[in-house]
């Protein structure tokens, strides 16, 4: 296959660029600088020989004006036979509180358009693989395990730009024929994530040279987290097998509580470090994915245990150094 992935240069695409590479495809990236970062391997670039193999293109998916020609040109000499399109801000808190900010709109949604317009623009058009959230979903009781097709209802700015973009993509297959995926995904994480997360945010501090208490928000929250390494298989899986139109959880399925994760963690830190709690109170539940539907269309399957994302996060931390705690 011949991938095109917006948004390459962040957490998600560094490692969908490398497990392409290793799957055999030719790849082409974009981003908003149209180039790789430089910084420390252990951040957020893959490693220095997949930068080497892979070209960034230039495209603001959040500009008003479009893509530019240079850009356009190049993808269409590319034609890609499929883009993954994870370009987005995802990290909630970004997004604002009860409605979308400004900037989460023209990056999540009118990006999305952008992307979808594009390739209806190329011949033959490559197939859409949307990277979406499980933060679409309505609140769930407790240890309530949700098929896609659950109750929708994002409460915050991030899952409402992300369902508007899913109706764009809906509109985009009956309007234009397009052919497009959605991949729900649910809470993932592994080496390389930036700290605004619950894991390199911990991560963090155990390396750090604050000998203080690590802050954790909450022990008693119930969320489903997959490794990275396992999400970027599932997204290559249903662009090969995935049904068009089709909308796919991608999770672990397994309800873990926070507290345990610490720690595991900090028993793999060997360091034992006092605790505070900034939201300490009573027991809460993300929503846990029900993934048959992905399982039975593709046989994909988590296979990375939570022991070995722990310590591979943790080790990249490590070699990092110890940075600065804010």
């Amino acid at each position: 296959m011949k991938a095109l992935i917006t948004g390459i240069t962040g957490f998600v695409g560094g490692f969908l660029a490398e497990h392409l590479l290793a799957a055999g495809d030719e790849v082409l990236g974009c981003s908003t600088r149209g180039a790789w970062p430089r910084e420390h391997p252990e951040r957020r670039s893959p490693a220095a020989g997949v930068r080497e193999r892979i070209e960034v293109a230039c495209w603001d998916l959040g500009d008003r004006a479009g893509i530019d020609r240079r850009t356009r040109d190049r993808i269409a000499e590319f034609a890609p036979t499929c883009i993954y399109h994870l370009a987005a801000i995802s990290v909630p808190g970004y997004c604002g509180a009860d409605a979308p900010t400004a900037q989460a709109l023209s990056v999540n949604l009118e990006g999305t358009g952008r992307v979808l317009e594009l390739a209806a623009s190329l011949s033959p058009c490559p197939r859409v693989l949307f990277t979406s959230t499980s933060h679409v979903y309505a609140p769930a009781g407790a240890g309530a395990q949700l098929n896609e097709a659950a109750p929708l209802g994002p409460r915050r700015g991030y899952g409402k730009t992300k369902l508007a973009a899913e109706e764009r993509i809906a509109a985009a297959r009956r309007d234009e024929r397009l052919d497009c995926v959605v991949a729900r995904a649910f809470q993932h994480t592994g080496p390389r994530q930036e700290p605004e997360m619950m894991l390199p945010e911990w991560c963090q501090q155990l390396v750090g040279d604050d000998s203080g208490p690590i802050r954790v928000r909450s022990l008693n929250t119930w969320i489903d987290l997959t490794d990275v390494r396992d999400v970027v298989r599932a997204y290559r899986m249903l662009v090969e097998r995935g049904e068009s139109g089709g909308i796919y959880n991608v999770g672990s399925g397994v309800p873990r509580r926070t507290g345990d994760i610490f720690e595991r963690l900090v028993a793999l830190a060997g360091s034992p470090r006092q605790m505070s709690e900034l939201s300490p109170g009573g027991e809460k539940w993300d929503p846990i994915a029900d993934i048959g539907l992905l399982t039975a269309k593709t046989g994909w399957r988590p296979e990375i245990p939570l022991e070995k994302t722990l310590a591979d996060t943790l080790q990249s931390w490590r070699r990092r150094g110890a940075p600065e705690l804010g």
